[in-house]
């Protein structure tokens, strides 16, 4: 039942991602990020990672997708003044360069695979926590100070001009 219900949820997910980057509409693009992410979340219960499940749903369908929306009220683009997209030559070019990427990044990671660490604290509390405050400090308050500036950057193009 487990390997069913990951096709079923993995492939939710990689349709949801599809549809973030294909519709025109923003917000549309927002709640298929939504779908997408609690599909991870499902995928991440599958392989008995409760807590980064929770974490999948609370901060990033919760928190992060909910800013994404604000930012997208407060900028408020209407619909007729979306840019039109054309299709050309360079999009299909980017398709294919896209799958090639794919394809590479699956052949490397199959090749040079690291060791499975033990499956029963890899989701644990713990075992973020640690892996989060040693290893990944830098990362983790890198991508914290990028995701200030992305507020502020939001904040200053929704302000409007007196």
């Amino acid at each position: 039942m487990e390997p069913i219900l990951f096709v079923i949820f993995g492939a939710i997910a990689v349709g949801g991602a599809i549809m973030v980057v294909t519709r025109r509409h923003p917000m549309a693009s927002a709640l298929y990020l939504i779908l997408t992410l609690f599909a991870v979340a499902a995928l991440f219960v599958l392989r008995q990672a409760h807590f980064l499940a929770a974490i999948q749903v609370i901060v990033y369908a919760g928190a992060v997708v909910v800013l994404f929306i604000f930012v997208i009220m407060l900028i408020n683009v209407p619909v007729h003044k979306l840019p039109v997209e054309r299709v050309t030559g360079l999009r299909f070019l980017g398709v294919l360069a896209a799958g090639l990427l794919i394809l590479e990044s699956a052949v490397l990671t199959r090749r040079f695979a690291m060791p499975r660490a033990s499956a029963v604290d890899a989701g644990s509390v713990q075992a973020v926590g640690k892996a989060l405050f040693t290893d990944y400090l830098l990362a983790f308050e890198i991508t914290s100070v990028l995701l200030l500036a992305a507020v502020i950057g939001a904040i200053a193009l929704a302000k409007k001009k007196i």
